[in-house]
C-alpha cells in the first residue's frame, strides 16, 4: 500500500514522498494516530473539570504539620491500637481486616468459614468495646 509520508510527518516532509508500506503497518500507524487523538482530547475535556488551580499551591507543597497536630495523630494512633488489643482475637482480626485492610464483612466470613452475620455482630460488638474502653479511658485522664 502506498502512502504519503507527509500525512503521517508534515513537519518533516513539506512535499508529497509516497512510500510503500506493509497494510499492517500502515493499520498500526493510523490506530497509533487515533489513539494519540482521543488521549488528546480526553485530557482537553478533564482539565476543565479537574482543574488544582482552585486549591492555593502553598496548601498542595508546602503541608507541614504543627509538632502539636504530630504529637495529637500518634497519641490517637497509640490509643487506637491499644483499645484493639484489648478486644477479644476474633473481634480484633476481624475489625482489623474490614476497616484496615478494606476487606468486606462477606469476604471475612468466607475466609473464616463462617456466616456473614456472625462476622457483622462481631465488628458491631468490637466497636461498641472500643467505644467503651475509650470512653472510660479518656474519663480516667490516661
Amino acid at each position: 500500500m502506498f502512502v504519503n509520508l507527509r500525512d503521517f510527518y508534515p513537519q518533516i516532509y513539506t512535499a508529497d514522498l509516497f512510500c510503500e508500506l506493509p497494510e499492517e503497518i500502515v493499520a498500526a500507524i493510523k490506530q497509533s494516530i487515533r489513539e494519540n487523538h482521543a488521549y488528546n482530547e480526553r485530557r482537553r475535556v478533564h482539565r476543565a473539570y479537574y482543574s488544582l488551580s482552585s486549591i492555593p499551591e502553598k496548601e498542595l507543597i508546602f503541608f507541614v504539620a504543627s509538632p502539636e497536630e504530630i504529637f495529637e495523630q500518634e497519641w490517637m494512633r497509640r490509643m487506637l491500637y491499644t483499645a484493639i488489643r484489648q478486644l477479644p482475637s476474633k473481634q480484633a482480626s476481624r475489625l482489623y481486616a474490614h476497616y484496615f485492610l478494606g476487606l468486606t464483612k462477606s469476604e471475612i466470613a468466607r475466609m473464616e468459614g463462617v456466616a456473614p452475620g456472625t462476622v457483622k455482630q462481631s465488628i458491631e460488638q468490637a466497636l461498641k468495646n472500643l467505644k467503651k474502653y475509650l470512653l472510660g479511658t479518656l474519663k480516667n485522664g490516661q
